[in-house]
Parts: structure tokens; C-alpha cells; sequence
């Protein structure tokens, strides 16, 4: 695929921006200029307003809402969401969940969620990981036992981002505990988080902020169609979701901005022998870095460009592990460039600290987490080892 955009490509980009720019909530591109983390009401406004454009969910089939663009229209899509400050969508219902029911759900399962999810009516997390089950999913012990109608569910999950503010969540539960291959007694399992016996319970990261939580389930009783697909077969689901939630990591856009920040801030910060930016380890190290990025940002494309019928592709996996390095050693930089500054670690508006640079050590500490969600580093390798490399 090729970087040069043509005239049509560039039209479509010139629609997009102009819609962001006037008709997307101006409060919440603010709230994501300032590098903070918009809330529960700013993230359903702003999918609220995608949502009326046709916007919400492009990578979803057309009859549900999605678009029909190229790979090419999808790539300048995420850069201009990027460029112009647009809040995440509630990405456990849009991105993980949604086509998890395209793929397997019963068309009732589909009219149900789907329009609620895009519309931004209900909000979802997810319930992967349990506390001896983080990367080794298929230990979760949460169990799940069929009564007449309903399933009983009982267990805990942990590390539940956004538990706090769900509607809804999508869960990985055990449904038979004497299956011959752990991966074979585990089920797919839809909660409405308003159940009596579901309670949450914040859990603070130690950036001091809340973003995840453990949520408990005691004696819940969830009706047997909110099961996808089969009994038993929830592992199947689980890494086709896994597979989508690793391709979708592919903008670069974010590293590039994050890049130009940080030059800017270089020639801004004297040293004894001039600028920061003209110190020449440092300018070697920002050299290494573009190079990486570039390369990323090829592999993405490919990536992109071979992928077909909204089917995971194993690439994803190179895209997850690279992006989550990078993304460390970008906030790793940001900290060096900020100094001493970067210890405010919150802004009080009387030292002469920046913003930016008192965020800088809440960044780079949250970011201690991207290697390991979603699959761990090491489970990447295995993926990349086996299903592309054939060893």
C-alpha cells in the first residue's frame, strides 16, 4: 500500500475533518487535547455524535452501520480522529464485543445489542480475566451453572476496566469444569450489570487513577439466550475477539504527535552547550525512534491491506506487541524530556510545572499495563512463532 493519497482520498479526508471540526462536541475535543480521560457522559455524547453522522462503528458490516471504505479510507479515518481530538467510543461494546455477535450471535442476539451498542444506549465491559487467570484464560473459574431457563453465576473477575460505569458486561465463564481440555468447558456469557448479586468494587492504579475494578457475582441469575453461540464454546469466541482487539492497535498517528511534542519541548530546554534538541544523543535516540515508528507504520498497512471478511489476522499480534513497546518507550522519553518536572505529578499552577509534563509520570505508569492486556508480550510471540512463522 502506498502513502501517497489521491485526489479522492484526500476529499474524503477534507469531509471528515470538517465534520469534526463543526459538528463534534467541542468540550470533549478539549477534554482530549488536555490529555485527560474523558468520562462515562463525555464518551456516550461524543458516540452519540458519530453515531447521528454514520460514524460510530465503520469497521462493522454495512447493514448494521458500518462503512464500505477501503483500507486506505479506514487508515486516514483513525488519523483523523487522532488529529482532531476525538474521544474513544465505548470500545468493549464497538470494538470487542459487536463483532463477536456479527460473527456468532443469533439475529435476535444482533437486533438487541447491536443498534444500542452504536447508539451509545448501553455501555459494556469486559470480564476476561479473573485473579489467577490474567494472560492463561483458560484457567477462569467463574462458574456458570445451567437452572431451567437461566444460568447461575458465581466468581469473580478482575482488572475490569470501566466496571465502575457498565451497563452491561461480556464475560468468559465455566460452564463444565470436568472438560478433558480446559478450553473446552468454557462458555460466552452477556450480564446486565443492574442484576442483583453483581456488585463492584474500584481497584487504584498506581498512577492514583480508577480505571479498573473487581467485580463479584453472587448467586446471579442470567437468562440462557443472553448465551453466544454455543455451550462450551466460549474459547472459539474469545480469540476471535482477541484477534480483533490486536489488529485494531494500528495507527501510528499517536506516536507521531507524541514525537513532534517532544522535539518541540527539546528546543525549548536549555542545556549548557544549547538546546536539548541539539544535543546529539538525544537527536540519535529521536532518529531510532522515527525509524520504528516508520517501520510500524508500514507493517500496519500491510497488516490492513491483506486483511479479509473482518476475519482476525495473525499480524495482529506483530501490531500489538510493537505498538505496546513502543508506546513504552515513547512515554519513557516524554519523562526525560519533562526533568524534574515530570515529579509534580499533579499541577498545582503555582510552580511554573506544565500540564503536559506533570501527566507525563501517569502516562508512562498506566502505560506499564499495555504489554501485558489483551495477551501478554510473550503470548504475542508464541501467536507470531506458530501461526506465521510455522516453528
Amino acid at each position: 500500500m502506498s502513502l501517497i493519497y489521491t485526489p479522492e482520498e484526500e476529499a474524503f479526508r477534507a469531509q471528515l475533518r470538517e465534520f469534526f471540526q463543526n459538528e463534534y462536541p467541542e468540550d470533549i475535543k478539549e477534554t482530549i487535547r488536555a490529555g485527560k480521560r474523558p468520562v462515562r457522559e463525555q464518551t456516550i455524547r461524543g458516540q452519540k455524535a458519530l453515531a447521528k453522522a454514520g460514524l460510530a462503528a465503520p469497521k462493522w458490516p454495512v447493514e448494521w452501520g458500518g462503512k464500505d471504505w477501503t483500507p486506505m479510507q479506514s487508515f486516514i479515518f483513525s488519523e483523523e480522529v487522532i488529529e482532531n481530538h476525538i474521544a474513544p467510543t465505548n470500545g468493549f461494546g464497538i470494538g470487542l464485543l459487536a463483532p463477536v455477535l456479527v460473527e456468532f450471535g443469533t439475529q435476535e442476539q444482533k437486533e438487541r445489542f447491536l443498534p444500542a451498542i452504536y447508539n451509545a444506549d448501553q455501555y459494556w465491559c469486559q470480564g476476561f480475566s479473573e485473579p489467577e487467570a490474567g494472560s492463561d484464560l483458560a484457567s477462569v473459574r467463574t462458574r456458570a451453572v445451567r437452572d431451567g431457563d437461566n444460568y447461575i453465576v458465581n466468581g469473580q473477575k478482575m482488572w475490569t476496566t470501566d466496571g465502575h460505569n457498565a451497563d452491561w458486561i461480556f464475560m468468559l465463564v465455566r460452564t463444565d469444569p470436568n472438560a478433558p481440555k480446559r478450553q473446552m468447558g468454557i462458555s460466552f456469557l452477556l450480564i446486565d450489570m443492574k442484576t442483583p448479586g453483581v456488585s463492584v468494587r474500584k481497584i487504584r492504579l498506581m498512577d492514583g487513577e480508577h480505571e479498573v475494578n473487581e467485580v463479584f457475582f453472587d448467586n446471579v441469575v442470567v437468562p440462557a439466550e443472553n448465551l453466544i453461540g454455543e455451550e462450551n464454546k466460549g474459547w472459539t469466541y474469545a480469540k476471535f475477539l482477541l484477534g480483533n482487539e490486536r489488529g485494531g492497535m494500528s495507527s501510528a498517528t499517536p506516536f507521531w504527535r507524541t514525537l513532534e511534542k517532544a522535539k518541540q519541548a527539546a528546543s525549548e530546554i536549555q542545556l549548557e552547550n544549547g538546546t536539548l534538541m541539539e544535543d546529539l544523543l538525544f537527536r540519535a535516540r529521536l532518529a531510532e525512534l522515527e525509524t520504528q515508528i516508520t517501520a510500524f507504520e508500514q507493517t500496519a498497512l500491510r497488516v490492513k491491506g491483506t486483511s479479509a471478511d473482518g476475519r482476525p489476522n495473525p499480524g495482529g499480534s506483530v501490531i500489538k506487541l510493537r505498538r505496546t513497546e513502543l508506546d513504552q518507550a515513547l512515554t519513557a522519553l516524554m519523562i526525560d524530556v519533562a526533568g524534574p518536572n515530570a515529579r509534580a505529578f499533579e499541577n498545582d499552577g503555582l510552580s511554573g510545572v506544565e500540564d503536559w509534563q506533570s501527566a507525563t509520570i501517569h502516562t508512562y505508569l498506566n502505560h506499564r499495563k499495555v504489554t501485558i492486556y489483551g495477551g501478554s508480550s510473550e503470548v504475542q510471540r508464541s501467536i507470531i512463532a506458530s501461526a506465521i512463522l510455522g516453528l
